[in-house]
């Protein structure tokens, strides 16, 4: 694609372009890059500020891989060794950049846009299952996983919602393999920079708005206002042709539902099971292994099974049921789906190796989402209830004392451990947690431990779990790997877990 066609999609134009009689606007343009290490001969460099590094110090690695030239915010003081194009907001500029250089995928699928603190992996992948019952083709993008056209395969890059250029490259893709539906997890990051951009969203769904990422947001406010982008890029005139009704999903039984409302400018189907709402769920039923309940629609009710268990569960039920049945998916394709429904990985999942106690792997790794599993497990637990659980360095510090509040109130037993690190110390960060649990009278060494080692904490409370007990290993859930320092490394709770229990039968 020609520069010259790339640079006309963006919405503000170039500020500078230096020097201007090196650069050939017309010149095609092979690739598109943010990372240097992936710059092509004839590519585009895109030099994008990150959290450690600036793409800005390695125009000189993208010049010698063959970039045409580069594009970026000012240069502080400094001369680029390639052509330079400035721009005001250089991630605005890398969505409008993929959205042309991939051809506007968007415009050719329904997009669906999942947002929340909690349940939007497990309500992306139910949506993608009931849709798919139905006879419709998914595309999916979340925290665990991805498919297309029929392929699923697990999220290993450690980001929930890609950058820009992944995702639009992921739509023309599911455009090109004939998906009429498109489930694109939308974080709170990923809508305030930028990487949601050009998605043309269709239908907006939201599980919930709790405490999380303030070391990014700053304020709760901050953080629910960039959840509330994903209902503002609603748009109640956008027509596809394909059929589709703009549609906004809200929680009836939580806060964002008052705090999104205002932002929807598309007709707004809510859920909930405490409120009255649009799509309810009623007479829940729920047990170790599965969970019943009526759901009652605005011109039908049905009765539904699922294999997902947990209260939680039902809300994110909802959210796909919801989703599904604005789009004109029947109640018996909907019944069907839930019914026929797996878990999703890392996802309260089942760790048997034939011990006689229960080990359970989930992601929950902010106050709310643990006190619901533990919510969950304690009253299908005979025994003692026992959790592993750290929390993340350079992350939301706020609610490590309240982390470890909630386990000091709602578990026997606990092991305070890493989650992933980074560059802070690792022991204060389990100090910091271990205040909280501290501060409900709790005592190290005889309520709870603080080991850093992950690997040792989960070993101790495997050994100290007897029949009937159930040890919740939570915070990791599916990922593949732990952060210690800048060093990525492999790791995996299940694997772990099974490793440890098969070392002690």
């Amino acid at each position: 694609m020609e520069l010259a066609t790339l640079l006309a999609a963006l919405e503000q134009a170039p500020e500078h372009i230096y020097p201007s009689e090196t650069l050939d606007i017309h010149k095609p343009i092979t690739a598109l890059a943010y990372d240097s290490r992936k710059v092509v001969e004839g590519g585009l460099f895109i030099a994008v500020p990150g959290t450690h590094t600036n793409g800005q110090r390695f125009l000189d690695e993208a010049t010698r891989r063959g970039a045409s030239a580069a594009l970026g915010e000012a240069l502080p003081g400094q001369s680029a060794p390639l052509p330079y194009i400035e721009v005001a907001d250089v991630r605005k500029a890398l969505a409008d950049l993929s959205c042309a250089f991939y051809e506007y995928p968007a415009a050719h699928l329904c997009t669906i846009g999942v947002t929340g603190t909690d349940g939007k992996t497990t309500t992306s992948n139910l949506i993608s299952h009931l849709f798919e019952e139905a006879g419709r083709s998914t595309g999916l993008m979340t925290t665990a996983n991805f498919k297309l056209g029929g392929r699923e395969w697990e999220n290993t890059t450690r980001q929930s919602t890609l950058e820009a250029l992944e995702v639009q490259q992921m739509l023309q893709q599911c455009r090109d393999a004939g998906v009429t539906h498109a489930i694109v997890e939308a974080t709170s990051h990923g809508l305030e920079l930028q990487r949601v951009r050009g998605c043309d969203f269709d239908i907006g769904v939201v599980t919930n708005i709790t405490h999380e990422h303030l070391d990014f947001h700053k304020t709760l406010a901050a953080y629910r206002r960039a959840k509330a982008r994903l209902f503002e890029m609603l748009d109640p005139h956008r027509d596809k042709g394909m059929g589709n009704h703009p549609v906004a999903i809200l929680n009836r039984d939580d806060s964002s539902y008052d705090i999104l409302k205002p932002y929807c400018r598309v007709p707004i189907l809510d859920y909930g099971i405490d409120t009255p709402a649009s799509i309810r769920a009623v007479d829940l039923q729920l047990s170790a292994s599965n969970t019943t309940f009526r759901v009652i629609f605005p011109d039908a009710e049905c009765h539904v099974e699922t294999q997902l268990v947990g209260r939680f569960n039902v809300s994110n039920c909802l959210a796909a049921i919801a989703t599904a049945y604005s789009q004109g998916i029947s109640v018996a394709d909907i019944v069907q789906g839930l019914a026929t429904v797996k878990g999703v990985s890392g996802r309260m999942e089942g760790i048997d190796e034939g011990q006689s106690f229960s080990v359970v792997v989930d992601y929950a790794h902010t106050p709310d989402s643990l006190a619901k599993v533990l919510a969950t497990l304690r009253p299908v637990t005979q025994g003692k209830l026992l959790v592993v659980f750290g929390s993340a360095g350079e992350r939301d510090r706020q609610k490590r004392p309240i982390m470890g509040r909630i386990a000091a109130e709602m578990t026997d037993f606990f092991v305070i451990t890493d989650e992933d690190p980074r560059d802070e110390d690792r022991e204060q960060i389990l100090r910091e947690i271990a205040a909280g649990a501290e501060a409900q009278g709790k005592q190290a060494g005889k309520d709870f431990l603080c080991i850093a080692d992950r690997r040792d904490a989960i070993e101790v409370a495997l050994k100290r779990a007897e029949a009937g007990d159930t040890v919740l290993l939570a915070g990791k859930g599916h990922e593949q790997s732990i952060i210690i320092g800048r060093e990525k490394l492999p790791w995996d709770d299940r694997r772990v877990a099974r490793e440890l229990l098969r070392k002690s039968l």
